[in-house]
């Protein structure tokens, strides 16, 4: 179905802000964020406009991976603050007009949450189905290498199984050894997750992002029994084709639908974080009629850039495939679905850094970026700092990282002396996560107005320059932009549900598109480049009005051509007598 200005749901309109709390604001001086912190700061939400915040995991957790392994999930992490204290900012954001969405991790717990220690006790313990328990290959020893149940990789590299020398079994782990996987084939598992939405439901939130909810369902064989992936590097295969949308994944969300959501759908927003997924597989989580989800988030843009040796060995983009890939979702979501746009989150790099310039024209690419994404048909989120033009940290030794997935990089590579410090770093310091983690910069401060103590992670040095203070005095800034960018998707329908078409597929430097509803027109056009660019348009647009610009004399159309300066961003509006 396509949604009509009628009956399209109210996330349509929306913009959400993704809040990652332990780098947003500390109000203690531990050097860890906290939901105190986030309370000093409700009114920079407010002024900028967003509709939905989503806050990264605040469970509490042992912080193996940062909070995506939970030991309780209905409890607040005392690094974070109390339950009261979320209650106080789930109301400050609602006396707001401000929703709030929560994280929801269940493919996978801690190996402290009770359910696994109750899992692990024994192998008659009424919890031990809980988790994916196996005995080792069969003929070989237990605990040798090669003995493991599969031959799947982990994600944060190594098997993807650990040995438990207490009960001689095998338990599975995507993720983390201390992230084992829940078996959602175990019903009661799937009822205590639910009983467990339900509650945050009831607790007033509104909403959850769900953490690599297409890996829940794993492919198992009649007698139980779990498949090698195909071999990648020595012993190790790719498993993802035995748990990424496994068969019983669409019967689940369907069933978390009807157990949760129904009779209290309207006001929420889900969305699938969903690696690996298609555009067809889009389509299928987020058709109205299947009642699964709202959006999700494809991550097929965010790895244009990764080279022949995988994400920490960078390489420059191509525009022409960026179009390609965003293009497909357009169309593919068009008349079915809908499209969740982001550019960075807690485990991408800052995008400025990343397909801008983050020197001379940061103000300039950022904001071009932005105006970019949000006029895509979809709900745009955005990513602390990401408002600020906040870049990547430039972390200059091994010691300054604390990301798990960047340091188990770091060990296994060493180990296979496969290439130099000097190139890790480098792939570290364009990709890894903890550049998407450093404190928000919110003024000139030594820290950045982050903390009044050490932070967990070092402030970005840039931020004396680069920071909510400064970007908030000048109205040229990327916080202003932001500003605009959000209010425009409020308060036009254009921008909100008219059809989207690629134009000028093949140009290595041009991102051009139009928007159309109900024969208004809008031509957004963004230069991917340092150097000015010359793009011919049609004769319709000759008379076009600009409705955004990101520069202070925006290029309009002079006989038969724009020429964007470097790093412009424009939307413009075919004006009513030439359509």
């Amino acid at each position: 179905m396509t949604f009509t200005v009628d009956d399209a749901p109210w996330w349509t309109g929306a913009v959400v802000y993704q809040i990652y709390p332990r780098s947003f604001q500390d109000s203690d001086g531990d050097g860890v964020g906290d939901l105190r912190g986030v309370l000093q700061r409700v009114d920079h939400l407010a002024d900028l406009g967003v509709d939905v915040v989503w806050f990264s995991p605040l469970y509490r957790s042992p912080q193996d991976d940062n909070g995506y392994d939970i030991s309780d999930y209905q409890d607040v992490d005392p690094l974070f603050g109390t339950l009261e204290d979320l209650d106080a900012v789930v109301e400050a954001l609602h006396d707001r007009g401000i929703k709030v969405v929560m994280d929801l991790v269940v493919n996978h717990t801690s190996d402290e949450h009770p359910w696994f220690v109750e899992s692990r006790s024994s192998t008659d313990n009424p919890k031990r189905d809980w988790y994916w328990w196996r005995p080792a290959r069969p003929g070989m020893q237990p605990g040798t290498p090669g003995a493991e149940p599969t031959n799947w990789a982990s994600f944060f590299s190594g098997p993807t199984w650990e040995y438990d020398e207490a009960t001689g079994e095998y338990y599975l782990h995507l993720f983390s050894r201390k992230q084992p996987d829940l078996n959602w084939e175990n019903p009661e598992v799937r009822q205590a997750v639910y009983a467990m939405m339900r509650w945050w439901l009831d607790r007033g939130v509104d909403g959850f992002r769900m953490d690599v909810i297409n890996l829940i369902s794993k492919a198992v064989g009649p007698d139980g029994s779990l498949a090698d992936g195909p071999a990648t590097t020595g012993a190790l295969g790719d498993g993802s084709g035995q748990y990424m949308h496994g068969p019983r994944l669409h019967e689940y969300l369907q069933e978390m639908h009807h157990e949760v959501f129904d009779g209290r759908r309207a006001g929420l927003l889900l969305v699938g974080e969903t690696p690996g997924a298609t555009v067809e597989d889009g389509a299928l989580f987020t058709d109205p009629s299947r009642r699964e989800l709202d959006m999700v988030f494809t991550f097929e843009h965010v790895g244009l850039d990764h080279g022949p040796g995988g994400k920490f060995d960078p390489r420059p983009l191509d525009l022409r495939d960026l179009k390609a890939v965003l293009g497909r979702w357009q169309a593919g979501l068009a008349d079915v679905g809908w499209n969740a746009l982001y550019w960075d989150n807690h485990d991408q790099p800052r995008i400025v850094s990343r397909f801008g310039d983050d020197g001379e024209y940061r103000r300039e690419s950022a904001t071009m970026l932005a105006t970019v994404l949000h006029l895509h048909r979809g709900t745009p989120y955005v990513y602390q700092g990401e408002e600020l033009g906040m870049t990547n940290a430039h972390l200059r030794s091994f010691d300054a990282y604390r990301d798990i997935e960047s340091l188990r990089y770091v060990q296994e590579t060493r180990a296979l002396g496969h290439t130099s410090d000097d190139r890790l770093l480098a792939g570290l310091a364009a990709m890894s996560r903890d550049n998407a983690r450093t404190p928000v910069q919110w003024d000139a401060s030594p820290q950045a107005g982050f903390t009044t103590g050490e932070p967990w992670l070092p402030v970005n040095p840039n931020h004396r320059s680069v920071n909510a203070e400064a970007e908030r005095a000048d109205p040229r800034s990327v916080f202003h932009h932001y500003r605009r960018l959000i209010a425009l998707r409020h308060d036009d329908a254009t921008v909100r549900l008219g059809d989207f078409t690629m134009l000028l597929p093949e140009h290595p430097h041009v991102y051009a598109f139009t928007r159309e509803l109900d024969g208004d027109a809008l031509l957004v056009l963004g230069n991917f480049s340092g150097e000015e660019q010359p793009v011919d348009v049609d004769a319709v647009w000759q008379t076009a009005e600009v409705v955004l610009g990101n520069v202070p004399d925006p290029a309009v159309p002079r006989d038969g051509v724009v020429r964007l300066s470097p790093w412009e961003g424009v939307v413009l509006r075919r004006a009513a007598a030439s359509g």
